[in-house]
């Protein structure tokens, strides 16, 4: 706030009262009044008033008038640029494009501050005149006695050079001054946060900070003949000040830059409308987003808005047509992580709230965004990202205890089929494989979701394990496959009679085809969707119908298996009716079938249910226990009911308790 001491120079006391915002401000500025920052002198404080119509040899129709006009503050003369001054003798009517000129009866002075009779044909007032360094007079014009009368100027310069060249009309002590409120608003700023749990209040409280921030950034603003430059960097906050006059040599679109913003405005558009004069501030907070939270960016969904930009606030100080002549831009650096996902919007503040209107979003990359808006206020980047669901105790528990359950029954499997593996009648090559990749995958399932926050933000290690389990349960469909293929032949085969079950396939070539085909469709979908892998679960990403590469092979196995055990069974039905064979080997056929035929039914059809689990959590409880439990069901059908394996278990039970006496 600027105010005049008696002896006619200006000070800048504290805004409001020492900037008291509420009670908030007694506690951080408990001085209220009096405070004030060292003078500024008016020569470096003044108005510019640059009318060819007012010179004295203008014969222009007498229509003008200052009875009309606000004066306020020190005016300095100008004539195309020229520092010029007033008439200081009889200028006779019509003259300066009105009917009564006025002018100065008396000579300017000399040095410092005069005040100097005006005089006109009818009546006469007094106006003050300073005469300031580099040869120029400043006038603290007032509203003239008679309305068709008007204030003269001399058409010619009373310097040797045009206008002066100075690029920053203000005084140190002025920028030092602000600097310091500013710091001492924003040390405070924490403490404000800290106190007040309320959005509400804190965003209240943030327009406080809002409209001091702009207060004190308007008093360093000072009119300029040229153009001239300020920056205020504090830990808090960062300002860029950039003011134009009617002799700058700015031509283009002028550009401030931070490392957080950069904005883009047509300033000389702006200062044509204003008298060849303009400024604009572009301010950077570092820690508003705590005070005008993004959680006050209200919209239909149900959504979690995180701020990705610092916020900005962009205003015109001491320009009174503010009116844009095109949009402006700001490029805001993202400050946390992009989520491919999202939705990201270009928001400004209002009032209580941010909200979209007048702003889009015209480039975007993952470290910086540009926004266009019509018009200036403050902005920021909020992203909208879903959701996540909320925790389910009994999910969780299936999850992990269930798999745990499953993983402990599946290590026994495996650990059966290999030291039993020699003999063909408890086991064979495709039972094993299928147990030892459930095995691996569930492991690395349990594992993956346990350290998920640390393997979500290492990218490449997310997708090479969902790369891993895509291939590992893959290759358990391909082994059940290969499974069922094995058990129609020895279907078939059961018309020949013999003494030894044997194997039908050699175990290396059930190995290669086993790994390859899945490993073949691991790599095919890599090469075409090279993105496909890598969700927020390091599993396979849902968009684009990537899914389909997994879901579509155990379709096509879950078909032909269900075909071949329908063939299987005719088969067996018409062996036991038509052919002779062993009593024994029929049982024992058999018993393997419907053994195979609940295993099947047990490992493929959980995955069916994998196709609605987005539409209800029950389900997806169903789906994760019938899943977890594949290990279980294997070891109970294929170990605990057999009975050669149970006479073996005892053989093991025996030796080990012999051993422990």
């Amino acid at each position: 706030m600027v105010e005049t001491s008696e002896g006619g120079d200006e000070v800048i006391t504290q805004p409001c009262g020492a900037l008291v915002l509420m009670n908030v401000w007694d506690k951080a500025f408990p001085v209220s009044e009096g405070v004030t920052s060292p003078s500024v002198d008016p020569c470096f404080n003044y108005n510019v008033l640059d009318e060819p119509w007012r010179a004295t040899d203008d014969y222009k129709p007498p229509d003008k008038s200052d009875r009309d006009r606000d004066w306020s503050g020190w005016y300095r003369l100008l004539y195309h640029g020229m520092s010029t001054q007033m008439p200081e003798s009889h200028v006779p009517n019509y003259r300066c494009s009105t009917q009564m000129p006025l002018w100065l009866n008396g000579s300017h002075p000399k040095a410092g501050e005069d005040s100097l009779q005006v005089c006109c044909p009818s009546n006469s007032t007094h106006i003050r005149v300073k005469a300031c360094p580099g040869n120029y007079y400043i006038y603290e014009f007032v509203k003239p006695p008679d309305f068709k009368s008007a204030y003269c100027l001399v058409p010619v310069e009373i310097r040797s050079t045009s206008a002066p060249s100075t690029t920053v009309l203000t005084t140190p002590s002025t920028t030092t001054t602000v600097r310091t409120h500013l710091g001492q608003l924003f040390d405070y700023q924490s403490i404000i946060i800290a106190d007040t749990p309320n959005d509400n209040k804190l965003a209240t409280l943030g327009n406080m900070f809002l409209l001091a921030t702009e207060i004190l950034i308007s008093a360093v603003v000072k009119p300029t003949p040229t153009q001239s430059n300020i920056s205020i960097t504090l830990n808090s906050t960062e300002v860029k000040i950039f003011t134009v006059g009617w002799n700058t040599t700015l031509k283009k679109t002028l550009q401030l830059n931070t490392p957080d913003a950069l904005l883009d405005i047509d300033l000389i558009g702006i200062s044509k409308n204003n008298n060849g004069n303009a400024a604009v501030s572009l301010i950077i907070y570092k820690n508003m987003e705590e005070m005008l939270k993004p959680s006050l960016f209200r919209t239909e969904n149900d959504t979690v808005k995180t701020m990705t930009s610092r916020v900005v606030s962009a205003f015109l100080p001491k320009t009174t047509n503010k009116t844009l002549t095109k949009p402006v831009n700001f490029t805001l650096r993202h400050i946390k992580e992009m989520d491919p996902k999202g939705l990201l919007d270009c928001v400004y503040w209002n009032i209580s709230e941010w909200v979209v209107d007048g702003c889009s979003i015209t480039e975007t990359n993952s470290s910086y965004t540009v926004c266009s808006c019509v018009h200036l206020s403050t902005f920021a980047l909020i992203m909208q990202t879903k959701r996540p669901p909320k925790s389910n105790y009994l999910k969780d528990l299936v999850s992990t205890v269930a798999v745990v359950v499953g993983l402990v029954f599946l290590f026994l499997a495996v650990l059966t089929f290999a030291v039993l593996g020699k003999n063909s009648s408890v086991t064979n090559t495709a039972l094993l494989n299928l147990s030892l990749c459930l095995l691996l995958a569930h492991l690395l399932f349990l594992l993956t979701q346990h350290l998920l926050p640390y393997i979500r933000i290492h990218k490449r290690v997310c997708a090479a394990i969902a790369g891993t389990l895509h291939f590992l349960f893959l290759s358990a469909f391909v082994w059940m496959f290969i499974e069922a293929i094995l058990l129609f032949i020895t279907v078939k085969n059961l018309s020949k009679i013999r003494s030894k079950q044997k194997e039908v396939v050699h175990w290396g070539f059930l190995l290669v085809i086993g790994y390859v085909i899945s490993l073949a469709v691991v790599s095919v979908s890599v090469g075409v969707v090279p993105d496909g892998y890598g969700s927020e679960e390091c599993w396979i990403k849902m968009d684009s119908d990537f899914i389909w590469s997994f879901l579509g092979p155990v379709c096509f196995i879950l078909a032909v298996n269900l075909v071949l055990f329908i063939v299987i069974i005719i088969c067996l039905s018409w062996s036991i009716k038509k052919v002779n064979t062993e009593v024994a080997q029929l049982r024992s056929t058999r018993t393997m079938v419907f053994k195979s035929l609940a295993q099947f039914v047990i490992l493929g059809c959980p995955w069916i249910l994998g196709f609605f689990t987005q539409f209800s959590e029950s389900v997806e409880i169903v789906f994760l226990f019938f899943n977890s439990q594949q290990g279980t069901f294997i070891f109970l059908v294929h170990c605990v009911l057999n009975e050669e394996v149970r006479r073996q278990y005892k053989r093991w039970w025996g030796a080990l308790w012999r051993c422990h006496k």
